[in-house]
């Protein structure tokens, strides 16, 4: 079964054709493969259940190396690759993921010329090798964009993500059999020439496919397209489970899935933006202002990156005008909030150490020790403002953006949009 291939180039992602009962009667068809996800699933409920209490009892609560978990996508751009690489060097990003379409395998030469822009300029690249339902269809077809990509980006790329949000019908697989078999054919080609994959890039709360696909496909970095932006801020829950609840669940079913436990990289997130029109993925309810955009961006990384349950995550992505840090309808580009508050994120929390959490029922407070030794806290609310006594008065206030005042006290105010309250070495508040 299939229908033709729309692609929506003011979103990036392709127009859902397929009539809902053509997807209906496909789904009834191919029942026995949802009693399989039954099965498998079902035998790993308990052990599953065990491993997620234990992460929930310690995440937040121990400390981690920060390392470098930040990664940001981008998209070639013709005549303003240069501005893209530019921009990218600029938040402080150095990992980076490009999409890689089957439909675009014409255009391979301009991805082979793009990526090496980046390498030049000592950024670190992840091919993401998008499929549709013809590839689904005629296996040597997509066989053959394989090995044509693994070819032209074999010496430049760390790692290859096989597939993108199979699990959504408008990206061309119908069940997870089907993407097995393309994942299977990408996994074999790529050990011949020694390259690495990432998958199985499963978009949202949707961990019940990974047991049965982990076991089938030997990926060496597993991966999540793990959105939360239907919840609003990263800290509201969806059926009771929160951004951390879910990395604790993820990372739960990886382990029990696998007897050794690969890394695990989120290598899709946004909030797309209120009032862009067309070029918004999802308009309604999920958009957010530009503003709300920029805090739940940092908030979101804070949380991940000081799980120790992911290695890396990815923001799609630098420049688009429905979700992306730049605008890039006028000219010159603008710059949005969330570019300067993640390049200020960037700055302050690549290579720190997460100590833990202060307690406070209306303020999240993360601290860390950075890299030059001092110590700070990330603050923020869920709601409103909140004034918070720190044990001692801190000597330094970096705003989301990366303005900086001066305290005259130990009451601090905080509120929605985070901040950095830095102290004296080896003064950080309990």
């Amino acid at each position: 079964m299939t229908f033709p291939f729309a692609w929506n180039e003011f979103a990036d992602q392709p127009h859902n054709v397929a009539p809902r009962r053509s997807r209906l009667r496909h789904h009834l068809k191919h029942a026995a493969s949802y009693i399989e996800l039954v099965a498998s699933n079902g035998a790993l409920a308990v052990p599953v259940l065990n491993r997620y209490r234990r992460y929930r009892r310690v995440v937040h609560d121990r400390p981690v190396e920060i390392g470098q978990p930040f990664g940001l996508s981008v998209s070639p751009a013709g005549e303003k690759n240069e501005a893209v690489a530019a921009g990218l060097l600029e938040t402080g990003v150095r990992q980076t993921l490009v999409r890689v379409p089957s439909w675009e395998r014409d255009k391979l030469p301009l991805f082979e010329a793009f990526v090496r822009l980046l390498r030049r300029q000592g950024v670190g690249v992840v091919a993401a090798l998008l499929q549709r339902r013809d590839d689904v269809l005629n296996s040597e077809a997509w066989e053959s964009f394989l090995d044509e990509a693994f070819s032209a980006l074999g010496s430049l790329c760390s790692h290859f993500e096989i597939g993108h949000a199979w699990n959504r019908t408008k990206w061309g697989v119908w069940d997870h059999r089907e993407y097995i078999e393309l994942a299977r054919t990408a996994a074999s080609l790529a050990r011949k020439r020694g390259l690495k994959i990432v998958g199985p890039a499963v978009i949202d709360f949707e961990f019940h496919l990974y047991p049965v696909v982990l076991r089938a496909v030997p990926f060496d970095v597993v991966s999540s397209l793990l959105y939360v932006d239907r919840t609003g801020a990263p800290e509201n829950a969806q059926f009771g489970w929160t951004t951390a609840g879910k990395l604790a669940l993820w990372r739960a079913i990886v382990d029990v899935a696998l007897s050794e436990t690969p890394e695990c990289w989120i290598t899709e997130v946004n909030w797309p933006l209120q009032d862009t029109g067309r070029y918004s993925p999802a308009p309604g309810k999920p958009s957010v202002t530009e503003e709300q955009q920029a805090n739940y961006l940092v908030r979101y990384y804070v949380i991940c990156a000081s799980s120790g349950l992911v290695g890396r995550i990815y923001w799609w992505q630098l420049v688009a005008p429905g979700y992306g840090l730049i605008d890039s309808r006028s000219d010159p580009w603008r710059k949005r909030p969330s570019f300067f508050a993640l390049r200020t994120m960037v700055r302050l929390l690549e290579g720190s150490r997460f100590l833990g959490k202060t307690r406070n029922p209306e303020a999240e407070i993360y601290l860390f020790r950075g890299r030059a030794g001092d110590e700070f806290a990330v603050c923020w609310t869920r709601r409103g403002v909140v004034d918070h006594l720190f044990p001692h008065r801190p000597r330094l206030i970096i705003d989301r953006d990366g303005g900086e005042t001066r305290p005259v006290s130990a009451r601090i105010r905080i509120e929605e949009k985070p901040k950095y309250v830095v102290f004296s070495e080896n003064d950080l508040p309990g």
